[in-house]
């Protein structure tokens, strides 16, 4: 195949895709059913010329008759008169005009004949032409129906993608929060039994919390002692919890063992 022919080939393909892509069923119908009312038009033209032509033809047939029988009523008047030679004349001229009628006649009956076919013609026609209209409307209807419930079906697919997609997203989010949960979970749980320090540098685990208290506990032991130490002699011998001083006891009583 030569490069211009493919490149015909190729641009009538694309032309028909172009069309049919353009093509409205709807208008063309209308448009087949304005061409079919308009050949009808055409035919009832032609049966309404046919049928004036005739009525023409037979209106002169009736003159020609009138004016036959007319000769005929004078050329017995002439004979009468004993002129024959104006009878012969009168007959003669009517003679004429029965030879015109007869043609006529004839031109008649083929225009009526002729006009009975294009009547037939027009009726017939006529008939296709309604019935075109009714399955056009038809057509139509259904074509529109099945333009609306594909729009509808094509809206309801794109609504469909677009909730796909929102259901991803929300099925993401769920997993990612679930995950987050589980991590934070996991990290409460390290911290409490000491595998991980706490930010704040402090020991979490139960060992220290001891420690820390004894130790607590010596820091006030040794600062009851350094208050003894700095309360003065005249001060009450007893100590801070209410018991006598073991040593101002002992010095009471070598007095005592003096005097006696």
């Amino acid at each position: 195949m030569s490069i211009m022919k493919r490149m015909g080939l190729i641009f009538r393909s694309k032309a028909n895709t172009a069309l049919d892509r353009a093509e409205d069923p709807r208008e063309t119908l209308d448009y087949s059913y304005q061409k079919q009312l308009e050949m009808l038009q055409k035919v009832r033209r032609g049966v309404a010329d046919v049928a004036t032509s005739r009525k023409r033809v037979e209106l002169q047939v009736n003159q020609l008759t009138q004016q036959s029988e007319k000769l005929q009523g004078q050329a017995q008047q002439a004979l009468s008169a004993g002129r024959e030679d104006l009878a012969r004349e009168a007959l003669t001229r009517r003679s004429g005009l029965q030879a015109q009628i007869g043609d006529m006649q004839a031109q008649h009956a083929q225009l009526q004949g002729e006009e009975e076919k294009l009547t037939l013609a027009a009726q017939r026609l006529n008939a296709k032409v309604e019935s075109f209209r009714t399955r056009k409307e038809t057509i139509k209807a259904t074509y529109t129906a099945a333009e609306a419930q594909t729009k509808v079906s094509e809206a309801f697919s794109g609504i469909s993608e677009e909730m796909g997609d929102v259901g991803l997203a929300i099925q993401r989010a769920e997993d990612k929060t679930s995950s987050m949960q589980a991590r934070a979970g996991a990290m409460d749980e390290l911290l409490a039994s000491g595998a991980l320090d706490d930010a704040s540098g402090q020991p979490n685990d139960d060992i220290a919390r001891e420690l820390d208290a004894l130790s607590s506990g010596g820091d006030v032991d040794a600062e009851l002692a350094r208050m003894r130490g700095e309360l003065s002699p005249t001060s009450s011998p007893k100590a801070i919890d209410g018991t006598p001083d073991s040593g101002a006891s002992t010095t009471e009583q070598q007095k005592q063992e003096g005097q006696t």
